[in-house]
């Protein structure tokens, strides 16, 4: 199982985006566990201590559903819509143990 933690810092000059850029990673999250069979869970989070930092933690069955998730038109719509309000992104690619 493919594990991905995404860290996302937004930019500090629009504040604003924070907001934005929750709900619209929510969407994104919600419509990829419904519709990417490969996808097993996807959960969006906001640092309580920064709310311009937030996480994504994703787990699938393997690196095709990753690829099919990154070539996926959401994927490629919330990026490009959002990439002017990140300041930084820092993704982590791990193997997932047994539980």
């Amino acid at each position: 199982m493919q594990a991905l933690v995404v860290e996302f810092i937004i930019h500090p000059a629009h504040p604003a985006h924070v907001v934005d850029f929750a709900v619209a990673i929510t969407a994104n999250a919600r419509t990829s566990r419904e519709a990417e069979p490969g996808r097993r869970q996807f959960d969006d989070c906001t640092d309580p201590g920064n709310v311009q930092r937030l996480f994504l933690h994703e787990l699938c069955v393997d690196e095709v559903a990753v690829q099919a998730h990154l070539q996926s038109a959401d994927f490629l719509a919330i990026n490009a819509a959002t990439a002017h309000w990140v300041a930084g992104k820092t993704v982590w690619r791990c193997i997932r143990q047994a539980p």
